[in-house]
């Protein structure tokens, strides 16, 4: 598991929402043949900081934001002579294209093998910053300063990297942790809503397969708010609220990033039956974003649909208890997203291509499409066959009519 280290304390300044201090935090994984420390921590990390961090005399960077972050990439260059290269904002824009450009400018920059990348951003510059490390003269090092709580507790952590391809999400990719991850709250202040609906949800998910005391927590996060704040969704004043209690939103990341590393550490690629239970809600949720087009619906809020959608799926299979599953959904209507199947994105030519997407997903082994859903406790696998031992026992055609049903086609 992770090594925590505890080390000094910073205080935030005010027009950042923070009141309190928040401790660093220093976590150390091991992935595979990978080392990873990750740092939760009040501000951006200066340049300066990330050099020390490496190490050694010789220090070439590239920082990659996008247009959204590339304020926050100048802020941590400082006054130091280092090429930033800046790319087109969003999920639409996660192409071959996006890399070619990353690839581009650390040529014309005259990076070597010894060069380093630096992401800032949140999970589609992780992972187009990363996939571009992993490939540029067959793999330079990674930095990534992760601006969004979706980067935080789940994208920036692991080495998976990848870009859309085909109108598939995430088709194209590999495996290549970052050496150094850096998590500043600072960030947060300015996150848009949307992203705040992105990175709850993947929070959400994480307290689901650790521990109902840890929903617990996240359900109190809320109570912050007025009665009936997220009936429309969420509420405009979401970030300044939350932010109030900024020591109670470090440490739920604090604990879903240590959950994740552990996971991690013992399957870091997804080949066994720990690291798969992460994609709780992905199945569903990648089908119902390719569906409506990439871009169109954001991750976090597809993957909460997709777990209310999972939800049902144990219910069909006798796999969860009727309680936990509606302590899962309430929580997630609670925080204002969309559960109820059919999802509103799907018009009349979305079916279709949603059980295009299930086919296309990642996880499918052997021909069998491969579900997470809520256990008694945590999670588990279903497939539509049971050819694993971590499967539970489905005949292919019944299996797929559940699933129809479920999504509401």
């Amino acid at each position: 598991m992770g090594e925590f280290c505890p080390e000094i304390s910073g205080v935030l300044m005010a027009d950042t929402f923070f009141c309190t201090s928040i401790t660093i935090e220093h976590l150390h994984f091991n992935f595979g043949a990978f080392k990873t420390s990750a740092q939760i921590m009040p501000n951006l990390p200066g340049i300066e900081e990330i050099a020390g961090d490496f190490g050694g005399d010789f220090f070439k960077p590239l920082l990659i934001c996008d247009a959204n972050t590339e304020y926050l990439a100048v802020k941590i260059r400082g006054n130091a002579a280092i090429p930033v290269c800046t790319l087109e904002a969003g999920e639409s824009h996660k192409d071959w294209q996006a890399v070619e450009t990353i690839l581009r400018n650390a040529r014309d920059a005259g990076l070597g093998r010894d060069g380093i990348f630096i992401g800032v951003g949140g999970g589609v510059i992780g992972d187009l910053a990363a996939f571009a490390a992993s490939i540029y003269m067959r793999g330079c090092s990674l930095a990534l300063v992760s601006t969004t709580l979706l980067g935080m507790v789940d994208a920036s952590l692991g080495g998976k990297t990848g870009f859309d391809l085909f109108g598939v999400k995430n088709l194209a990719g590999t495996f290549f942790p970052a050496r150094h991850v850096y998590m500043p709250m600072e960030s947060l202040a300015t996150l848009p809503l949307p992203e705040w609906k992105s990175g709850m949800a993947e929070l959400i998910k994480t307290a689901i397969l650790d521990s109902d005391n840890f929903l617990e927590d996240i359900a109190s996060l809320i109570a912050v708010f007025p009665d009936g704040s997220f009936s429309g969704g969420f509420p405009p004043d979401f970030a300044s609220r939350i932010l109030a209690i900024g020591t109670d939103l470090s440490r739920c990341i604090s604990r879903a990033v240590r959950f994740k590393g552990a996971i991690v550490e013992e399957d870091p690629l997804e080949t066994g039956n720990r690291r798969v239970l992460l994609n709780l809600g992905h199945t569903f949720g990648h089908a119902l974003e390719a569906a409506a087009g990439l871009g169109t619906i954001s991750h976090g809020e597809a993957v909460a649909w997709g777990i209310a959608r999972s939800c049902d799926l144990a219910l069909a299979l006798g796999v969860c208890p009727p309680q936990r599953a509606e302590r899962i959904r309430a929580l997630l209507a609670a925080y204002g997203y969309e559960t109820a199947s059919p999802h509103p994105l799907m018009n009349s030519g979305a079916p279709g291509a949603f059980i295009q997407a299930l086919g296309s997903d990642k996880k499918k082994r052997g021909g069998n499409l491969s579900f997470i859903v809520p256990g008694e406790k945590s999670a588990q696998a279903v497939k539509t066959a049971a050819d694993s031992a971590a499967a539970v026992p489905a005949a292919s055609d019944s299996f797929m009519d559940t699933i129809s049903q479920i999504i509401g086609i």
